[in-house]
């Protein structure tokens, strides 16, 4: 297992970081235990997860996520053999996100409390409200790291624009800088990381862990048409995909899959893991055999051949 270093921070993360936003939703308590048990074993002691999930899933209200891995940890007794990112900011079953100083202090002591821990290792500023000053957002996470109840800060789902700010803010006021940047990131969706968002990754030594790293599953192989999604619970993420760059993407993904015999989300999250800028690809699974494609991709190394037929088709 390959780590890297997030940011300028002492986290280390592993080459695949686990999304914990099935936790509570897709997978129950008891699997999701499962999963954890295996994660660890395999060396992946970072989870993802966010106060919001799963607030869209059938009966709940947010902090599910949280609550099973915080009960996980308990049981195990095993806090300090994982890494833990959280965000806040979505405001969950509310009119309006919130990144406002008052929501982020009060939302930290919920997600604390869920966890059963004193801590977060990573917390992120999961949507912006596009009307909170920056410097006030970094004077909330200023006073949570003081008191330790934060180690270090991340940022989802900011414009280059306001992350600009952030990072300015954080050297003229001295206040807490943005270690990890989390855009969205797959052979389906390049834009929203390439580019502008990348460079100012680059100049100021921020990690980027990759969400949404097999596009929903559509890179897994498994949904052929659009038929295949109708009715399932990704399907409005989905649907987007189904257009001749999916097709072509695929269809590179089986090709080279078939070459190394390992399957096409093994592939699509290695090719993450070997673009620059990118610290880990944060990805999910509902079932232990999943985890074989975590093994895969990390054991497995594509050629440049391969790297460039997959970057030609997802351009």
């Amino acid at each position: 297992m390959n780590y890297k270093t997030l940011g300028n921070t002492e986290l280390k993360a592993p080459s695949i970081i686990f999304g914990g936003n099935v936790f509570g939703w897709t997978v129950n308590e008891k699997d999701s235990f499962k999963l954890l048990d295996q994660l660890l074993d395999m060396g992946i002691n970072m989870i993802d997860t966010a106060d919001s999930y799963s607030h869209w899933a059938p009966g709940n209200k947010g902090g599910e996520s949280e609550t099973i891995i915080g009960k996980w940890m308990k049981e195990r007794g095993n806090r300090d053999k994982m890494i833990i990112a959280t965000k806040v900011g979505s405001n969950p079953g509310k009119d309006g996100r919130d990144i406002s100083k008052d929501y982020i202090l009060k939302a930290a002591e919920d997600s604390l409390r869920r966890l059963q821990t004193d801590h977060i290792d990573l917390y992120f500023t999961h949507w912006d409200d596009d009307k909170t000053p920056v410097k006030e957002t970094l004077e909330a996470y200023q006073t949570l790291i003081d008191q330790g109840k934060v180690r270090y800060i991340g940022s989802s789902n900011i414009s280059a624009e306001r992350l600009e700010a952030s990072l300015e803010a954080s050297r003229n006021k001295n206040l807490p800088k943005y270690e990890v940047s989390q855009p969205e990131y797959s052979l389906m969706e390049r834009n929203k990381f390439e580019g502008k968002l990348q460079e100012i990754c680059h100049e100021n030594n921020m990690g980027v862990t990759s969400y949404f790293s097999l596009a929903s599953g559509f890179l897994t192989g498994k949904y052929s048409t659009e038929e295949d999604i109708e009715g399932r619970d990704r399907e409005k993420f989905l649907q987007e995909y189904f257009n001749e760059k999916g097709k072509e993407v695929l269809q590179a993904l089986k090709d080279v899959s078939s070459h190394h015999n390992i399957s096409q989300a093994a592939v699509a999250l290695r090719w993450i893991m070997q673009r620059p800028g990118i610290t880990a690809p944060i990805a999910s699974a509902t079932k232990p055999e999943h985890l074989k494609s975590f093994q895969a991709a990390i054991r497995t190394e594509l050629s440049s051949e391969e790297m460039d037929v997959l970057n030609k088709v997802s351009s």
